[in-house]
């Protein structure tokens, strides 16, 4: 401790303490009045803060993206959850009633959704109208087709494992002749969803990471161009953390506006992408729409880029400004 800072101790000393509310009310406008004059710093050198906020602003937006592609992803595939449909194809020699009876039976079971059940006269008519073959459909003597019952697992039960299972429940059933769904696509369908999310986090935490590093890097330099001010605020008796703190709340104002950047640059995509996607799900007679980030999940983008402004932040304050001695 310097000698200087020796008598203003001594002579603080000698002060009335404050009450408990007048040390919060200081320990705010102290962190307040600290925060404004490192937004002030960064603006003072306008050029050089906006391109570092730039660099971290598109590095969170890969991530960010790929957050937004994984949900949208998932969107497609439950939307896509139709392919788990299960066909139960009827031994001809069963009676409408027993058809019926049979419909209903399936309908209570706690792993199916909903039950259709298309009769031999019904599932005629409409191969007639989608092959068309109806003139020489004609010709037959009698009805070739069985009666089919369409059952759509509930949601907990369209995975394929889950499906395969209900399948072979539902296929030893004596009504049954034969059942039938296409397992191979749902297992494709998930394995796509899988792999979307396990690259997503790969690439998210590599990003982050660097992120770190980044704001890390860039308050080194800004510590290494005050190294003399350093030392002189050392010398009449500055401690480490009331350094460090401008340096902190700049790693915050980091992450604070290269949060918004990357949500600026998400919309932007989102809207640049629309008209092409609403374009492309056309063709395939849906109505799919992108979804963005919500409100929600830009918030917590901007909580996650705080915290990594200020781990990076403090990371280099504690390497740096402890070897920072006066002479």
């Amino acid at each position: 401790m310097s000698l200087l800072f020796k008598e203003r101790a001594d002579s603080n000393s000698m002060k009335p303490k404050l009450s408990f509310a007048e040390q919060v009310r200081s320990f705010f406008i102290n962190h307040l009045r600290q925060s404004i004059a490192a937004l002030g710093d960064l603006w003072r050198t306008p050029v050089a803060s906006l391109m570092t906020m730039a660099v971290l602003g598109l590095s969170l937006s890969l991530p960010a993206a790929l957050y937004v592609l994984q949900k949208n992803a998932v969107a497609v595939s439950s939307a896509w959850q139709n392919a788990a449909e299960i066909s139960l194809f009827l031994r001809q020699d069963l009676s409408p009633e027993v058809q019926r009876a049979f419909s209903h039976r399936i309908g209570l079971h706690p792993e199916v959704d909903s039950v259709t059940l298309i009769s031999p006269d019904a599932g005629l008519e409409d191969f007639k109208l989608q092959s068309g073959f109806g003139d020489a459909l004609a010709y037959l003597d009698r009805n070739p087709l069985p009666a089919v019952v369409v059952v759509l697992p509930t949601l907990a039960n369209r995975g394929p494992n889950e499906a395969r299972a209900l399948l072979q429940k539902l296929e030893s059933a004596r009504e049954v002749d034969m059942g039938k769904m296409d397992i191979d696509w749902l297992e494709r369908l998930d394995a796509i969803i899988a792999l979307i999310q396990d690259s997503f986090g790969a690439l998210a935490t590599l990003l982050l990471v660097s992120v770190v590093l980044i704001v890390g890097n860039t308050i080194r330099l800004a510590i290494m161009g005050r190294k003399e001010e350093i030392e002189v605020m050392k010398l009449v008796g500055a401690t480490d953390g009331f350094i460090q703190r401008p340096f902190l709340y700049t790693g915050l104002w980091y992450g604070i506006v290269g949060a918004m950047i990357s949500w600026i640059a998400i919309s932007l995509i989102i809207w640049w992408l629309a008209d092409a996607i609403q374009y492309l799900s056309g063709l395939y007679q849906s109505s799919f729409e992108l979804t963005g980030i919500s409100l929600l999940e830009a918030l917590f983008l901007l909580l996650l880029s705080s915290i990594l402004g200020l781990c990076g932040a403090y990371i280099s304050v504690k390497r740096h400004i402890a070897h920072i001695e006066p002479a």
